[in-house]
């Protein structure tokens, strides 16, 4: 048995790139604010949290926004362009997806995501940015301007869910952070415009009086999502339609 272990590890010492997984660099396909692929590579954000694209938070005038669309808008807009380098772990999570620590011009993407208010330290896997959010919930920035659910607590969220902020939250807080900005109901009688994405990978929004509106299903696996006003939908890179 000592032999054996012996020789394990002889091998592990000659061959270093067995126990430590390769980088992987390129250009980036951000799918969400924690979430990318590089090539035929999926990639996880490791150490933080980013909202899921169809989750809502609320401003500091207590208005419902879709914060995790603009996790990820934000994440193009800032690193989007540009060749990333990707360290990577031997061991993928649990939905095959490749766990790595991404840069990008020598800056921490993790931790400019962080410390931008646009995703949370995840610190019971790390404590490595810890401090960018205590610096992003004082500064109220991204999510910290308002109210919302952490991003691990959105997809089982349900009336007990705690409710994160920088400032205090309206009474009517979790009945607009409950609701889902790509749900198959609006998340709010003001929120009636409809956004999907066509065969030529453009997004085209819907007032209730277009031809379509009626037909167009809502579902996040779609790329469809609600919108409170023509100004947000047209700043989300949308266009209306032309019937």
């Amino acid at each position: 048995m000592k032999s054996t272990a012996l020789f394990a590890a002889i091998v592990l010492l000659s061959f270093p790139a067995i126990a430590q997984a390769a980088d992987i660099s390129g250009v980036p396909r951000i799918r969400e604010g924690d979430q990318l692929q590089i090539g035929n590579h999926r990639i996880r954000l490791g150490g933080i949290a980013a909202p899921a694209v169809d989750q809502l938070c609320l401003n500091t005038k207590g208005e419902r926004w879709t914060c995790g669309a603009a996790a990820r808008d934000e994440l193009t807009k800032r690193f989007g362009g540009k060749s990333w380098t990707c360290h990577t772990r031997a061991v993928a999570d649990r939905r095959g997806r490749t766990v790595a620590r991404c840069e990008a011009d020598g800056e921490d993407i993790q931790k400019w995501l962080v410390s931008n208010g646009w995703a949370l330290a995840l610190t019971r896997l790390s404590r490595d940015y810890e401090d960018d959010e205590k610096a992003a919930r004082e500064a109220k920035a991204g999510m910290w301007q308002g109210a919302f659910i952490a991003p691990w607590d959105w997809r089982v969220r349900n009336k007990k869910t705690t409710v994160l902020g920088a400032v205090k939250p309206p009474e009517n807080a979790k009945a607009v952070l409950l609701a889902s900005a790509s749900g198959p109901v609006a998340p709010s009688p003001d929120c009636t415009i409809k956004g999907n994405v066509n065969r030529s990978g453009e997004c085209i929004f819907h007032q209730p009086t277009s031809r379509w509106y009626a037909k167009i299903e809502m579902k996040i696996s779609k790329g469809t999502r609600w919108f409170c006003s023509v100004e947000e939908a047209e700043a989300a890179g949308c266009r209306e339609t032309r019937r």
